[in-house]
Order: structure tokens, then sequence, then C-alpha cells
């Protein structure tokens, strides 16, 4: 009678870690992972050992030391006697802040400047031609230091606002003021239940994206639209308002008002923030436009004409149904962009504006000597952050992208 068992199993062999090639490409990355960190380790003891013959040591202590020197803007409380770790997160937040309004400023230039580029008004294609290839094809710190240079020169002096005859005034209202040191605005100041006021804010905007949620919804299940923009205007201006005067007005405004050889109070931006502002955006825009304009080219032009078959017009075309399907090719590229603008904002030393670069990239590594200790802190922050932009923006890709069945 016959009996069945199991096939004998094959011994294995080391010769199979190189001529197996089941097993040949885990050799390979493990004999690479190996060089690189006997590399890495060669490197870093190199560096200690000159450090010690230079009678330095790897330390991070510095941070903690007086830093003793000035910070021309600030989002939080900083004095020269605060620590360099202080100064650091000055710096960092003044990058963030610029790098935050400018990927929101090149969004809004980029995709209406991609729009219009396939424009089949001549003058319009072509100014936004201009723009782009212009843009394109200039160092950003050219364009840095010449819209700092604008903003300097061509417009007037604070003493230009003084005097019945004054030469030069203040616009909106009397309330905004242009000047060769900045641009002076009206600041909140925030008394009793201002938070409140501000929970009540942020709780319309939660409504207004739950609105839109719900009548996206409505519209797939009946066919029916809902009036979304006029209800979002609503909920977005009137809960804030009638909340305003029932808490009884607890955010006021300060405006700035002429005194001396300058305006004080109010908010001042300065003209190194505008310039790099301006600039950063204007730049990244133009190839955000190319991004959206490569975008849109990749939809299907019968998506068009279907579109325009049921009537609809050439504006709700584009919003319901080419950039929707365009942003699954937007999106990537946009990240890139958003990541160099991130990174660029770097150059903003050129015209003195004091973000993470200036602070701890400079004036902290030329007075504590740490050169290495501050370059790999630099290093880490612009990392941790293009990683989070790069994540954060990578959920909304796909959040937008098909659905595979």
């Amino acid at each position: 009678m016959a009996t069945l068992s199991d096939p004998p199993q094959k011994s294995f062999h080391i010769s199979q870690l190189i001529y197996d090639t089941r097993y040949r490409s885990t050799t390979i990355q493990v004999i690479a992972f190996i060089l690189i960190m006997a590399g890495i380790w060669w490197l870093a003891s190199n560096v200690v050992t000159n450090l010690a013959t230079l009678g330095k040591d790897f330390d991070f202590s510095f941070l903690g030391n007086r830093a003793g020197y000035d910070i021309n803007q600030m989002l939080i409380e900083y004095s020269n006697d605060s620590t360099h770790a202080r100064a650091a997160l000055v710096g960092i937040l003044n990058t963030l802040l610029v790098a935050f309004l400018g990927c929101v400023t090149a969004t809004i230039i980029g995709v209406t400047a991609g729009v219009l580029r396939l424009s089949k008004n001549w003058i319009v294609g072509r100014l936004m031609t201009v723009y782009v290839e212009g843009f394109r094809n200039i160092p950003l710190l050219l364009w840095i230091i010449v819209i700092f240079a604008v903003m300097t020169e061509a417009t007037p002096q604070p003493r230009d606002f003084r005097g019945e005859d004054a030469e030069a005034s203040m616009i909106l209202w009397d309330s905004v003021a242009i000047t060769n040191r900045g641009i002076f605005m009206p600041s909140p100041e925030w008394g009793a239940n201002s938070m409140l006021l501000v929970a009540i804010f942020l709780a319309s905007i939660v409504g207004i994206f739950v609105y839109r949620s719900m009548a996206r919804k409505k519209q797939e299940q009946t066919g029916v639209q809902s009036p979304v923009f006029l209800v979002g205007l609503a909920l977005f201006f009137i809960p804030t308002l009638i909340a305003y005067f029932i808490l009884g007005r607890p955010v006021t405004l300060n405006y700035p008002e002429l005194g001396g050889f300058n305006f004080s109070g109010g908010l001042q931006l300065r003209n190194s923030l505008i310039a790099l502002w301006i600039a950063l955006s204007l730049y990244t825009g133009a190839f955000i436009a190319e991004i959206v304009r490569a975008g849109i080219l990749a939809v299907n032009k019968g998506q068009t004409e279907a579109a325009s078959a049921l009537g609809l017009r050439p504006n709700r075309t584009m919003n319901l149904v080419v950039l929707p399907q365009a942003l699954r090719v937007i999106i990537p590229p946009l990240i890139s962009q958003y990541l160099n603008l991130t990174k660029n904002s770097s150059l903003a030393i050129a015209v003195g504006y004091m973000d993470v670069r200036a602070t701890l990239g400079g004036i902290t590594i030329n007075q504590t000597g740490r050169e290495l200790e501050g370059m790999l802190l630099l290093g880490l922050f612009y990392l941790v952050t293009s990683l989070v932009i790069s994540g954060g923006m990578n959920l909304y890709n796909n959040s937008v992208k098909l659905q595979e069945r």
C-alpha cells in the first residue's frame, strides 16, 4: 500500500546568499546598509577628533546662553537678554509666517494665471505668458531685491504725512499708511470675552464646511443644488457680528498715529517682510501656473465638450468639471513648489528679514562659534517642516484622487 509524505525540504547553504535570486537582493541591501553606516561613523568620528584638536566639543548648551542681539520683527516676546534658543524660536516663527503667507498667495496667483494663460483672449493669454516666463527665468534673489528697492524708494517717508499740506496721506479712511519703512495698519486689541468671540468665529468656519458637505451629498442623492455661496457668506459674518455686539464689542482696533519721526501704534509690516512675501509669491506662482495649465490640458477635451453640451457655462465647467479632474495631476508637483518656497525663504537675509537662517544660522553661529551644531539644528528644522508639508499635502492628494474599484 502506497503512503503520502511531505516532500523533503532543501537545506540552506551560505552560497545561496549570492547565487540564489531569492536572497541576493536582501544580501546586497544588507551590505549597502553596513557600508553606509560605516561611512557615517567614519565621518562622525573624524569630525569629533578634528573638533577636539581645535579645542572644541560637540555641545548644544550654547542654546541656553544670553543671545545679546535684537530682532526687528517678533511674533512672541523677545529681548536681547533672552537665550539663543528663544532667538531661534523667533526666527522659526518668522520663517513659518512668510512661508504660510507665500504658499497661500502663490496658490491664488498660480491658479489664476494658469487658467488665464489658456484664455482665448489674445492679450490676456500673452500677458500671462510674459508673467510666467519673466519670473521663471530670472533668479528669485533679484526679484526680492528689486521689490524691496521699489518698496523703499517709491513710497513716501513718514515726515511726508506731517502738516496741513502733507505730501502723502493715509488710505482706507485714514487707517493705513504706506511708507518707506513699511505699512502701518490697525491692530486688534483683545478685551474681555474676546476668546469667546474667536471661538464663535471658528465654529462658524466649521459650520461652513459642514454645510458644504451636506449640500454636496444632497446634490449627489437628489440632484437639487443648494445655495452654498450665500449661506456660507451668511455663516461667515452674521454669527460673529451678532456675538460681537452681544458681548459688548470685546475687540477694538488700535490705529497708527504719526508721532516723532515715525508712526506709532497699530501693526507694522516691514518692507523686508512685504518684499520677501511678494517675491516668493510671484516667483512660485509662475511655476504653479504652469503646473495648473498642464493639469487642465491633461483633462480630456471631451469632458469640456460634454459639459458644454449639457448647458454649463464656461466658468462652471472649469470649476465643476475640469479643475476637480485636474487636481490629481496638479497636486503632486504642487507639493514640491510649496517645499521650494519654504526653503527659498532662507534668502530673506538679503533684505534683512530675521528668519531662522538669520538668527540661528547667522548671528548665533557667529557669536558662539558653534557652526556645526547650528547648521545641524537648521537642517533639522527645514527637514521637519518639509516632511510636515509633504505629509499634509499627500493626505489631501489621497482624498481627491480617483478611487479605483
